[in-house]
C-alpha cells in the first residue's frame, strides 16, 4: 500500500470520529469508565496483596525445644529449621530472654509470677513463612524434626488471608473481563453505524476493486483512535484519583492500617495496563465489527 494511500485512509477514519460525533463520545465515555473500574480494581487488588503480605509475616510460628536441651543442642534445631524450603527466618529466643518477654507482657501481673524461673520454660524459634499458603505442609515438616515439642501457629488467620486473596483476584478477573467486553461492544456499535451509513460507497469500493484492507484501515483507525483517547482520559483521571485517595488515608488512618503504594510506583504497569485496554477494545470492537460489511 503506498504512503499516500496510508495517509488518506488514516484521515478517513479520524473524520468518522467527527462524523458520527456523538456516538463517538458515547464510546469514549464508556470505555473512560469501563478502563476506571478496570484501574481502580487492579490497584486495589495489588495493594490488598502487599497488605496481605505484609500481614502474613507477622503470622509467626512458635517452634518449641525439648526443654532437655541444651543451648547449643536447641540452637542446632534452628540450622535444621533454615533448611526447610518455605522458612523465610527463624529467630532463636533462650529461655532467659522468653521469661523476660514474658514479664514485660504482664508487668501489671508480675506477683503472680515472681516464683518462675527460666528452667520452667522451653527454648523457642520465632519462624516466619515465605508463603503461608503452604503453612500446613511446613508445620508437618517441623513437626517432624528432632528436638521439636510442641509447635503454635494461626493456621486459621493464615487461610483467611489465603481466601481473601482468592477472592479479590477472582472478583476482579470478573469484573475486569465484563468491561472489557462492555466497552468493546460499544466502541463495535459505534464503527458498525459508520458502516451502515457508508454501506454504499462500501459496495462500490468494493466492485471497482478495492481490496477488503483498504476499506477496513479507516474503521480500524476510527476504533483505534476512540479506544486510545478512552485510555488517555481514564489514566490521567485515574492517577488524579489515586492521589486524592491516598492523601485522605494519610491523613484520616492515624494508625497506618492502609499502606497504599505511591503511584509512581505503578505508573509502568498501569500504563501498559492502560494501552493494551484501549487498543484491545478499540481495534478489535472495530475489527469484529467489519466483518459483515465485506460481503457485498
Amino acid at each position: 500500500m503506498r504512503i499516500n494511500n496510508i495517509g488518506y485512509l488514516i484521515k478517513e477514519g479520524i473524520r468518522g470520529i467527527f462524523l458520527h460525533g456523538f456516538m463517538s463520545f458515547a464510546a469514549v465515555c464508556v470505555t473512560v469508565a469501563c478502563l476506571l473500574i478496570v484501574g481502580s480494581f487492579s490497584i486495589l487488588v495489588y495493594n490488598v496483596n502487599l497488605m496481605v503480605e505484609d500481614l502474613n509475616k507477622t503470622n509467626e510460628v512458635l517452634v518449641y525445644v525439648d526443654e532437655t536441651f541444651s543451648d547449643a543442642d536447641a540452637k542446632s534445631v534452628g540450622t535444621k529449621i533454615n533448611r526447610l524450603a518455605n522458612i523465610h527466618q527463624s529467630k532463636f529466643v533462650s529461655r532467659e530472654q522468653a521469661l523476660e518477654d514474658f514479664i514485660a507482657d504482664h508487668e501489671d501481673e508480675a506477683e503472680s509470677f515472681s516464683g518462675l524461673v527460666a528452667d520452667d520454660l522451653r527454648h523457642r524459634f520465632v519462624v516466619t513463612l515465605e508463603d503461608n499458603n503452604l503453612m500446613e505442609q511446613t508445620l508437618e515438616q517441623l513437626d517432624q524434626i528432632p528436638g521439636v515439642v510442641k509447635i503454635t501457629a494461626s493456621l486459621e488467620m493464615a487461610q483467611g488471608f489465603a481466601t481473601l486473596q482468592s477472592v479479590l483476584q477472582i472478583a476482579s478477573m470478573a469484573v475486569i473481563s465484563v468491561l472489557l467486553v462492555v466497552s468493546l461492544l460499544i466502541i463495535s456499535n459505534t464503527v458498525k453505524l459508520a458502516m451502515y451509513d457508508r454501506r454504499d460507497e462500501i459496495a462500490i469500493m468494493k466492485m471497482v476493486g478495492a481490496t477488503n484492507g483498504f476499506i477496513r484501515l479507516p474503521f480500524v483507525v476510527e476504533g483505534f483512535a476512540l479506544g486510545m483517547m478512552g485510555a488517555a482520559i481514564a489514566f490521567c483521571l485515574e492517577w488524579v484519583m489515586y492521589d486524592a485517595l491516598v492523601l485522605k488515608l494519610e491523613a484520616i488512618d492515624t494508625l497506618k492500617l492502609f499502606a497504599f503504594v505511591p503511584f509512581d510506583e505503578l505508573l509502568i504497569p498501569m500504563v501498559a495496563t492502560f494501552v493494551f485496554a484501549g487498543l484491545f477494545v478499540g481495534i478489535v470492537g472495530s475489527w469484529t465489527s467489519i466483518r459483515k460489511f465485506m460481503d457485498v
